[in-house]
């Protein structure tokens, strides 16, 4: 709202619109020079590249990757590597290993230039009866060292919600609570509508955590697995959680994870977020 001497009548400025952007996991089964060749074509200017499979970052990678970049205007988000990677493991000489695996990845994250890096949280295992707490503790701990890399190579990082049934720490609107509620630093939300929409939480997420919500995942499903269906092919209400996001005036990036009906899916998201 702005107004001057001359006018003294405010004026209602619009609200920036979330830009709508695709994320490469319908391409992660294809080889990295294929994707390369897809970047070149992409449609949006918003793309999330995943490290991990076929499309592990390295160096040289990273020097390809910069050069698309560059030449077709695009702006990247990182999601961090998920396969095998819990950093609330019980086992310090593989927590290290998995540590040094997602410090790379940040630094990657860093020369790339990337608007943010993606992790997801710790999980339960077979030892976690044992040893009550101890996988909670370590999961902030690994955060905060996270965090502090991150720091270090000027990348901001974010913690999706992951769904069920998998033996994550962090899935429902209370664990994020009391995640919140004890960590002792900054740090954002990614949230992820098909995760929430098993939880049945999409909207408790977005009312909760409207303030810590930096990104977004958009994919459909039936509300029982994560299919990453096309937009419209599943349970999701999704004129409902457009209401909800522009409620809670989220304008950052809306990221499609869909991994079929790519296209039709993108436009569904432009006419809702138009």
């Amino acid at each position: 709202m702005a107004c001057s001497k001359d006018n003294p009548v405010a004026v209602v400025t619009n609200m920036p619109k979330p830009e709508i952007g695709l994320s490469m996991l319908f391409r992660l089964g294809e080889s990295f020079p294929s994707l390369i060749k897809y970047l070149r074509k992409v449609t949006t200017r918003q793309v999330e590249i995943l490290d991990e499979g076929l499309h592990t970052l390295n160096s040289r990678r990273v020097k390809t990757l910069k050069e698309v970049v560059k030449s077709h205007n695009l702006e990247l988000t990182v999601h961090a590597p998920f396969v095998d990677i819990n950093i609330a493991s019980p086992s310090p000489a593989l927590r290290r290993t998995i540590l040094r695996r997602l410090e790379k990845s940040i630094s990657y994250a860093g020369k790339l230039g990337c608007r943010l890096w993606v992790f997801h949280p710790g999980k339960r295992t077979g030892v976690s009866h044992f040893y009550p707490g101890l996988d909670w503790q370590l999961n902030i701990e690994s955060v905060h060292s996270l965090l502090k890399t991150a720091r270090k190579h000027e990348v901001d990082i974010a913690i999706e919600n992951v769904p069920e049934p998998f033996p994550f720490l962090m899935k429902s609107v209370e664990d994020f609570s009391r995640f919140y509620d004890e960590f002792d630093d900054d740090l954002g939300l990614v949230l992820d509508v098909g995760h929430a929409n098993i939880n049945r939480q999409i909207k408790d997420f977005m009312t909760r955590f409207s303030e810590k919500i930096v990104h977004v995942h958009v994919s459909d499903n039936d509300g029982t697995s994560d299919a990453h269906l096309g937009i419209g092919y599943g349970t999701i209400d999704w004129e409902g959680v457009a209401d909800a996001l522009k409620k809670v005036a989220y304008n950052n990036v809306i990221m499609l994870e869909s991994i079929e009906h790519v296209e039709k899916s993108l436009q569904t998201l432009r006419k809702l977020f138009s």
